[in-house]
């Protein structure tokens, strides 16, 4: 009997607000970004639901077993949307979506609504410290190390290996989860893991999966796959998260 996971994918949820404005923000060279809301209720935009609707297509072909998602709006919504949109079409989808704050994006303390320049303004020391200790394990005031993210998504694994041993997993949540995702499961290095991190971008809606071999490891199957959104002529987007490189 497996004790593993048969397949594990994960889905960035789609365009939020945030992510708009975030781009407004550094386009404009202003320090400090325009969300209202606190960051677990950042909510889609029209074009993030339209990627969450396309992202049904893609579990139509990838049917699954267990949704857990990110209990912050912008991810449990691209779940609900997406298992929707496949269950229209004839999808096997689970009856419901776990929540799991586990999943929640990466919290980044006082450098929260920043830009660039803001942080480079605000926090000059915290640039220096971060070069320090390296970006893995740099924690911000009042936020996370990339290091604390992949505590917390261990944990999480380990119940999942358990309760959903054998079966297909779809996670719901953020563009760090996908680090910190091949991180744990491929056992990529930390060196290796941030130059990927570098030269990799993870579109809003976009899939990464990872399959369970005879061999005892996972291997990616799935690299940020977008071709669900251009056959649905709903373009992928991307979120320059600056202060969250920064950090």
């Amino acid at each position: 009997m497996s004790t593993r996971m048969e397949w594990v994918g994960l889905l960035r949820h789609g365009q939020s607000t945030g992510n708009v404005a975030r781009e407004e923000a550094e386009s404009d060279g202003r320090e400090v970004i325009d969300i209202a809301e606190r960051d677990a209720d950042v909510p889609l935009t029209e074009l993030g639901a339209q990627q969450a609707e396309a992202a049904g297509d893609w579990l139509v072909r990838h049917p699954v077993d267990v949704v857990v998602a990110s209990p912050y709006v912008r991810s449990a919504e691209t779940a609900r949307i997406a298992l929707a949109a496949a269950a229209r079409q004839g999808a096997r989808v689970p009856e419901q979506v776990t929540i799991d704050e586990r999943l929640r994006d990466r919290e980044l303390g006082v450098l929260d609504l920043l830009t660039t320049k803001g942080v480079r303004e605000r926090w000059p020391d915290e640039l220096r410290r971060k070069q320090r200790h390296g970006k893995f394990y740099y924690r911000p005031p009042g936020g996370e190390s990339w290091a604390d993210v992949v505590l917390r998504l261990r944990s999480l694994l380990r119940e999942l290996h358990a309760d959903a041993a054998g079966q297909r997993v779809l996670l719901v949540a953020h563009e760090m989860t996908v680090f910190a995702l091949r991180y744990l499961l491929e056992g990529v290095p930390e060196p290796e893991l941030l130059r990927i991190a570098a030269r990799t971008e993870v579109s809003n809606g976009s899939f990464t999966a990872w399959q369970h071999g005879a061999d005892g490891r996972y291997r990616l199957t799935a690299e940020q796959e977008t071709g669900h959104l251009h056959a649905a002529d709903t373009p992928p987007t991307e979120d320059d998260d600056a202060a969250a490189s920064l950090a």
